[in-house]
């Protein structure tokens, strides 16, 4: 298996970019992933689209470490969707070189998400940047069937669908379906672990989201098996939020323990590949 690693935007937060690409040319990541965009009003994010002075920075950062940013996010497609409000978010995003932007479908209508997905991967794509449908069970987009549903109705060449453990995991999807994703529709995917327990509750969901991911194999989810299902060259960003264990270990630790976990998780998922 041949992935290469990214340092997700929260598993260093609050970090600031060019400090995270420091550190992960320091632990041996291949790529970060910046939040340009909060995931929720008053959310934390990196103020590259409205500080120049920090978006130059990082861009000295990238080339001085040799380290690119992969992702960027989070663009969420409500029912109110109007591809200008993006302007500034996918310029940022053009300057930083990036390959994805991380994607949320927010709006219930799912023809009309599916004609403002198709908008707004028609703006990306002069940027050179793939849209990532993420599905989540709390949004719109539940499950793996339905990011494909609409990635596929949209027909834009730079759509793709995003696979994230957690949400894979606690969602109505299946292993099955995550290897049936066509390869041309994923740029990347996310990993992290978390309890083999489902929340009942959506903010239940949430908060382990955003705040008390586990490292990988920590958890109870099935991650060999995802990671066998996934292609074996798919790039995999570690996502790995923790209010608990990040502040008290530090980025950097965090981050190097997000790391060799990684790794050894896909080092057993080969094994087993090898042995069924």
């Amino acid at each position: 298996m041949t992935h290469i690693y990214s340092l997700a935007y929260l598993t260093s937060a609050p970090m600031a970019p060019p400090d995270a690409l420091v550190l992960a040319e320091k632990l041996g990541y291949q790529a970060i992933g910046v939040r340009i965009a909060p995931a929720a009003p008053g959310g934390d994010f990196s103020p590259l689209a409205t500080g120049p002075a920090l978006l130059r920075e990082t861009i000295r950062r990238i080339e001085d470490t040799g380290v690119p940013v992969f992702d960027v996010e989070i663009a969420r497609l409500g029912a109110d969707f109007k591809a200008d409000r993006f302007a500034a978010f996918l310029e940022t995003a053009g300057r930083l070189k990036a390959r994805a932007i991380l994607v949320a479908g927010d709006d219930p209508d799912e023809g009309r998400l599916t004609e403002s997905f198709a908008t707004f991967c028609r703006a990306a794509a002069p940027y050179g940047l793939t849209a990532d449908l993420e599905f989540m069970p709390w949004t719109a987009v539940k499950n793996a069937k339905a990011a494909l549903r609409i990635v596929t109705n949209a027909g834009e060449p730079n759509g793709r669908v995003l696979v994230d453990a957690l949400h894979a995991a606690r969602s109505a999807t299946t292993l099955n379906d995550i290897a049936s994703l066509p390869r041309h529709l994923l740029s990347y995917a996310q990993l992290c672990d978390a309890p083999a327990e489902i929340p009942a509750t959506n903010d239940e969901l949430i908060h382990t989201a955003r705040c008390s991911r586990l490292l990988p194999g920590d958890g109870g989810i099935d991650l060999a098996g995802l990671v066998r299902a996934l292609p074996d060259d798919l790039p995999l960003s570690l996502e790995i939020p923790n209010d608990e264990w990040l502040p008290k270990l530090g980025a950097e630790e965090w981050g190097r323990r997000a790391l060799a976990a990684a790794r050894g998780v896909v080092a057993r998922a080969a094994d087993r590949g090898a042995t069924t």
